[in-house]
Formats: C-alpha cells, structure tokens, sequence
C-alpha cells in the first residue's frame, strides 16, 4: 500500500471506500507463475466449487470440462480434460481457484504474514482469464478484499456502497448500485486494489491474459461480538434454563431481569478487548509439518540455523509474575517466565533461527532447555520446521 503509510490505511480507507496502489510491472510475479498454475492444475484433485469456471455471469458446468474417474479403492474422483477446459477459456470462461493460499507456498506464506498482521483469517482466490468478457455481473461482497494483479490487466468498475457495512445473514439487502460507476480503470500488471466489504463492483478481461488474486479477510463485527457472549453465557445457570413460557407475568418478567442482569455483567468496559483476544486464541493453526523431523524424537534438526515458524499468527502472549501463558488454537499453555523471551520473539515474528531463540533466551535458557521448549511447541501442533 505504499506510499499510504499503514497506520493511515488503516485510519481512513479500510471498510471506507476502495483505494488503488499503483505498482511497477512483475512486482507479485512470483506468487503465482503461469508454470506453477499449470502444476497444481495438473497435480491436485480440485472439486468443484473449489476450481470452477464462469462466464458473462453464470458458471460453466462442470461435466463440460471434467470427467468422473473411479480409482480401484475409493470413490469416483474429478479429472480436468485438457481440450475443452482450454476451449473454454479461449471462448473467454474465467478460471477460479479457492483457497490457493494452500496450494501454492508463497502466497501461503504472504496470506500467514496477513493473517499476523490483519489479526484475522485470511483466504485467497485466484482469478485467470483470457477473453473480453466478464466473469461475474455486478455485485458486492461480504469480505475486505486486497486484489494483487500478478499478470496481465483487468478493467474495473467501481459502483460504491449503497448500504453501510452489509452482512451475509442481513436484515434487508443491498439497494441495487447507480448504473453508471463511480470508478472506471485498468489494473495493470503490478498494481493492488483495496475493495471494502459492501462495495458494488465488476470486473472484465480486456482481450489479453490477465492473473490476479484476490486477498478475503472478514473484520470484527459487534454481531460477532455478540454471538460470542451468548458462548460466555453458557456458564450462566439462568441462560441454560427452559425459559417460563407457561408461567405468569411476573415469572416471565423476573426472567427477563435475571438475563439483563446477566448480559449487563458482562459487557464490561472492556469487552472488546476480551473478545478480540478470545477470537485471536481460538483462530487454528496452520497445516504444516516438518518432515521429516516431526516423525522422530529428535523433533528439530541438530544445528542454529535451522529456521521454525510458529502456527499460530494470532497467538496471544501474557506475561504472568512467575509464569507466560501462551493462548494459541483454542487452548492455554503455561510456561515459566524464563520461556517469555523465546515465545515473545515467535509471537512477534513468526519465522526465527533456533540460534536466533537462543540468543535472546540468553542467560535464563541454555540451548538444551531452548530446543527442548521448541520441540514441545512441536508436539502441540504450534510450531514446524522449515
């Protein structure tokens, strides 16, 4: 986003209005290389709705690109036939892929960076196409978006917002947007776009090859705050309880001020705060495994520079008088404070050398009782090599 400095970013455009960053061509080139979009195509067994096609607006069916094929164990399994999926996308079809992040390592590891950064989860999508027509008619969605153009150029509309911060599961959707958009540009090779939830927007290839990836986080909401204290009232008797439908008047209304009270008790003045934290320590850590180290009882490889990441982007670290408690997917660890500062260090940057955790654990922690500690985070599914 530069030359916007983060801070304002954050301030004044996100879930505010759509914001381009122009950048120089070949800039997110190596995501995602045609070669490698090739291989996953060719080496994954990509369901649909994960791998799809759309065109002017409709998806193409699938059996017009696929064929089912039935292995001697198991069940039938899609495989893509190469002539009519390349027919396809020269008659102008757009080729989307879900969730690549997990498919391809360097988004993987852009998407964990985000996810440490955004505070919350993040999932990529990729978008190819060749023709002039568009994928999709327009429509908002109900995520932020950032848009990496990583090949080629797409045209952009922009129609705004016509209902602030719109849900999924809303009250009453969207007014339909003015016809003529409030912005009309190329995305050129190189360039990002920030598109905020809500905000009414169509997309068209231009006649030319054109590769983009579509960066989806979903903010906080006080509607997830408020689901998640109907979780934290699960421990209150009154909440449990069948509610008087059959009692009196005053039954019920006795009821009624027993769960005001109760939901009162909690929306403290720092209520945010501890929601934020909780969804940040229920967030899952990321499928990783450090093979082949992680099968044996050694766990890390012998030597310093041997480079750990944590699982974890959004683990929470507190810092006790004697103990450091770690709240990583969805449970407590707790560890003597001499554990703080390697832990620190992982919480704040994810990938670190086992030399680098030595030293700042240095003189509380040898490195025995360091890689003992890193291996332990190994056991729990919080940490991998490599």
């Amino acid at each position: 986003m530069a030359p916007l400095e983060v801070s304002q970013f954050l301030s004044s455009v996100q879930g505010q209005a759509h914001h381009r960053f122009p950048g120089t061509a070949g800039r997110f080139a190596s995501l995602l290389p045609w070669s490698t979009l090739s291989t996953v195509l060719r080496q994954h067994r990509l369901d649909f709705p994960r791998l799809r096609l759309a065109m002017d607006g409709d998806v193409v069916p699938t059996h017009s690109y696929t064929e089912m094929v039935t292995p001697k164990r198991g069940g039938p399994i899609p495989r893509l036939l190469s002539a009519p999926l390349g027919q396809h996308l020269r008659n102008g079809a757009t080729l989307v892929l879900d969730s690549v992040q997990e498919l391809v390592d360097p988004i993987g590891e852009l998407s964990a960076s985000l996810e440490h950064s955004l505070r919350e989860r993040v999932q990529v999508n990729m978008y190819a196409g060749w023709g002039k027509t568009h994928g999709f008619d327009v429509h908002w969605d109900d995520h932020d978006a950032f848009i990496l153009q990583v090949s080629g150029r797409k045209r952009w509309r922009i129609h705004g917002t016509t209902r602030p911060a719109p849900l999924y599961r809303d009250v009453e959707p969207p007014p339909q947007p003015p016809a003529e958009p409030i912005a009309d540009f190329m995305l050129e090779d190189g360039d990002a776009l920030y598109v905020p939830r809500g905000c009414w927007h169509d997309v068209s290839a231009v006649g030319e090859e054109s590769l983009h990836i579509t960066i989806g986080f979903n903010p906080a909401t006080g509607i997830d705050l408020v689901s998640w204290l109907a979780d934290q009232l699960r421990t209150n008797e009154a909440f449990r309880r069948d509610l008087p439908r059959f009692g009196t008047a005053a039954d019920r209304s006795a009821r009624s001020a027993q769960l005001r009270d109760g939901i009162l008790e909690l929306l403290t003045p720092d209520v945010v705060d501890r929601f934020l934290m909780d969804r940040d320590a229920q967030a899952p850590a990321l499928p990783r495994l450090g093979l082949p180290w992680v099968a044996t009882s050694d766990l890390l490889p012998p030597g310093d520079d041997v480079e750990v990441r944590l699982l974890t982007p959004r683990a929470v670290l507190n810092q006790g008088e004697a103990t450091v408690t770690l709240l990583a997917a969805g449970s407590r660890f707790v560890f003597a404070s001499a554990a703080g500062p390697v832990l620190s260090a992982l919480v704040a940057s994810p990938v670190a050398t086992v030399g680098s955790l030595v030293s700042v654990a240095a003189p509380s922690l040898d490195r025995g009782t360091v890689r003992a500690l890193l291996g332990e985070l190994i056991t729990q599914g919080l940490l991998a090599v490599g």
